[in-house]
Formats: structure tokens, sequence, C-alpha cells
């Protein structure tokens, strides 16, 4: 009987502190603070702007990453190389959103996992699977990751992602090969600020 009882107990010791430890190394993604900054061009120029980071967490082992993701509200995409109140702000905004790029309506939260990452000297290289539109592609890019107690800072290089891997068809040469110079760059460029804690 006690011995029933003694293992009862410890087998309770160890779940409550595998708990603990899983619940001090999560670190959950202040969406107010953590961004996500876009820029498409075309030969005539180009457009920029943010999106949100909805919700997110990261497991912390070693000071390192080793897993995490965080969803991307698509509807909080925004421009920023024209003034909010012009016009074609509204219209390129409403364009983004429209089934020619993201289909925001159908498909209103992309996601990005962390699937490892790894030291490359003073910086560190995440590695993860990015999904827009129900497609999912590998993602990586360094980034600075500070650490300071309970809270995280991940402060991503500018990196590039082809568009067209995730359907994002307009205007890409990718798919329509009679654009002439009216055509819009399959490579997007990214950078990412998260904070957790």
């Amino acid at each position: 009987m006690m011995k029933n009882i003694f293992k009862i107990t410890l087998s309770t010791i160890l779940i409550l502190s595998t708990m603990l430890i899983n619940g001090q190394n999560q670190l959950k993604a202040d969406n107010a603070s953590s961004i996500i900054n876009w820029k498409g061009s075309k030969p005539t120029g180009d457009h920029y702007g943010t999106v949100k980071v909805k919700s997110g967490s990261f497991t912390i082992e070693n000071n390192m990453i080793v897993a995490g993701e965080f969803e991307i509200d698509m509807n909080s995409i925004i421009d920023l190389d024209m003034p909010a109140d012009n016009e074609y702000n509204a219209k390129l905004v409403g364009h983004l959103k429209s089934d020619d790029f993201f289909g925001v309506k159908k498909y209103p939260v992309a996601l990005f996992k962390v699937t490892s990452s790894e030291a490359k000297g003073d910086k560190v290289l995440i590695n993860g699977d990015l999904t827009i539109k129900e497609k999912t592609h590998p993602v990586s890019f360094l980034a600075t990751v500070s650490l300071n107690g309970n809270k995280l800072m991940l402060k991503s290089e500018t990196f590039k992602i082809d568009r067209s891997k995730w359907d994002i068809k307009f205007k890409s040469k990718s798919f329509f090969g009679d654009l002439g110079d009216n055509f819009i760059y399959d490579d997007m460029e990214l950078s990412v600020l998260v904070n957790a804690g």
C-alpha cells in the first residue's frame, strides 16, 4: 500500500516538475509589439508596409529557440509608402486582401512554425515552415535573438520569399509569360520583429 502511494506521489511530482519546466520555457508572443514588415517590387517602383502578429509562443531550451510558432493576421495588412488617407492606399490594401494576392476572406491567418535554430556567429539562423493560403514551404532567416530572463526579442534581418510558391499569381512571370514590363517581381522582402515573455 505504502509502495503504491510512494509511486503515485513520485509520478505526480515528476509530472508537476515537467509542467513547471515547460511552463518556464514557454514564452508567449506579445502581439501589441510584434510585427512583420513587407515590401513588394515592380520595374516602376515598390510598395511596403506591415502586417501584425496575431498570437504565438516560443519554447526555449539552453537559451536557444527549439520550437515555436506565430500566427499572422492577414487582415491587418497596411501600406506605408502612401498617406493613409490617399485613395490609392485603400485600393492597394483592398487589392492585397483580394484573391489576386492573399485572399484574406478565405485565408485570414498565415502561420510560421519554427522547426530548428542554430547559432551563426552573433546571429541565430531560424528554420521553419511558412503557411500562406494553406500552402506550406520552408523558410530560413538570420535573426538577432535577445533573451533577458523571461523576455525574448527576435529581430530578423531582411529576407526574401518567392510569392509564387504560395500561389500568389497576380502579374507573376511564373504564371503569365506575356506581361512585358507590366509585371511584379516574385520575390517579396520580409523582416520580422517578435517580442515574447
